[in-house]
């Protein structure tokens, strides 16, 4: 059973599925007008170890991950540089995908624009305004939170120690509002500014209506979890759930927010403080997989800090890694797992996403592994297969499993075979044609391994 917590209900509890096999989840995906920075990076990857695992758990993973491609930071950006706000998002979306593929983030299967939704977002906002839950100003509509139900349970927080000032949570008014904490679900253009069509008056939708409506229209009502950052909790997502409380819908089923990345003083990296720290940069660098190593060992809901030291420790334990699927290539190659590894393995990992715990389990294995194949005990194989498929469901690759090209495993094997039934020219021949090819051959009771 895959227990998750849950924002919602502060408790870790069974991700109740909607559909049997089936995970439908919505990741709020990024705004572009810039590079992205490592908070976007460590908010990718998370969920991203999630679907890996989820999949290699069995299950068939919807995840929708959608591009803000209109708001005011990126109406900002057009206007100082004197450039079209499309030529800034098409660029800038470019640039998430393929730093996304550096990281080896699988693509999400649904990839919506906020600009191909405009109308649903007004048709809901028509609607939100019939039930009398949404009102129009001189600058643009607004949502009434008075009539939400338990808004702030995300923040958990009441509406009236928000307004008080209270809590952490203190929301400030501006002067066509009925109430402080309402906030804007469409937004009347100013000249020059891009515009749609809507019955209140032109204008573009408001930050927090353009995931609701793609969220709801591509999973559906009662969808199995909403995720994103930690940020994003409020007033992001609880202003998103209003909206569906508001009209009447069942929304997320279960929330998850990841921890911040922060700097060396422990603020949050963010463009707004101007501490940001340039994924790109960190890419163009480091071996990528080293960022997400990091990740991998600390929980996702805590703080992470990134620096030169964890960076190159990651590097390190990476490179004692390849070294090690290099001399296991072809001992693991067609064995099975070791299954108290694996079981352990699914007992961390389905214990609120415990990728820290796993990983410690992964260089255990690592280092029983090795223990094994010099002492040529037969376990090593499946010692060795188990850690080939942590780091799988990791979405780590393992660089030099891969370059024992399938030819010469063929021919590991065929060794072997040879050994097996006694055949020790036929073996001699294969060990030499190896040599030969520039390969190390080291052959034990558990097998024959090959490296470079």
């Amino acid at each position: 059973m895959f227990r998750l917590y849950d924002t919602a209900t502060s408790e870790v509890r069974e991700l109740a599925l909607r559909t049997p096999g089936k995970v439908g989840i919505y990741l709020c995906g990024p705004t572009v007008y810039g590079p992205p920075h490592l908070g976007h990076g460590r908010a990718t990857l998370v969920y991203d170890i999630l679907r890996r695992y989820l999949e290699w758990s069995g299950l068939e993973v919807r995840l929708v991950s959608n591009i803000t491609d209109i708001d005011d930071k990126i109406i900002d950006r057009a206007n100082k540089e004197g450039r079209p706000w499309q030529e800034i998002t098409h660029k800038c979306e470019d640039v998430w995908f393929k730093a996304m593929g550096k990281l080896n983030v699988l693509r999400p299967t649904d990839v919506p624009h906020a600009t191909e939704y405009v109308d649903s977002m007004v048709s809901m906002i028509g609607e939100l305004i019939g039930l009398d839950n949404a009102y129009v100003t001189e600058d643009g509509v607004y949502l009434n939170v008075l009539n939400v139900p338990d808004y702030g349970l995300l923040a958990h927080q009441s509406l009236d120690d928000m307004l008080s000032g209270g809590g952490d949570r203190e929301v400030f008014g501006a002067g066509n509002k009925k109430n402080p904490a309402d906030f804007a679900l469409w937004k009347f253009s100013k000249p020059g500014e891009p515009a749609w069509l809507s019955p209140w008056g032109d204008g573009r939708p408001g930050w927090h209506s353009e995931c609701v409506v793609m969220s709801l229209d591509i999973l559906g009502e009662g969808f199995d979890l909403h995720c994103g950052g930690m940020d994003l909790k409020f007033p992001h997502h609880e202003n998103e759930r209003a909206q569906a409380v508001a009209l009447g819908k069942t929304f997320a089923n279960h929330w998850m927010h990841n921890g911040f990345v922060v700097d060396t003083e422990g603020e949050k990296m963010s463009k707004s403080l101007g501490n940001v720290a340039n994924l790109l940069d960190l890419l163009e660098h480091y071996d990528p997989r080293a960022y997400r190593l990091v990740l991998l060992q600390t929980h996702y809901r805590g703080p992470v800090r990134i620096g030169q030291d964890n960076i190159d420790a990651s590097v390190n334990a990476l490179a004692g890694l390849d070294s090690f699927a290099a001399r296991t290539a072809a001992v693991a190659l067609g064995a099975t797992p070791d299954s108290e590894v694996i079981a352990k393995f699914r007992e961390f990992m389905d214990n609120d996403l415990d990728t820290s715990s796993a990983v410690a389990l992964l260089f255990e294995t690592v280092r029983r592994a090795n223990a094994a194949l010099d002492a040529s005990d037969q376990n090593a194989a499946s010692l060795a297969a188990a850690v080939n498929e942590i780091c799988g469901a990791f979405g780590l690759e393992l660089k030099q499993a891969s370059d024992v090209p399938s030819e010469i495993a063929d021919k590991v094997a065929a060794l072997d075979a040879a050994r097996a039934a006694k055949d020790f020219a036929t073996a001699d021949a294969l060990r030499t044609e190896l040599t030969a090819a520039g390969w190390i051959v080291e052959t034990n009771k558990a097998g024959t391994t090959v490296r470079r």
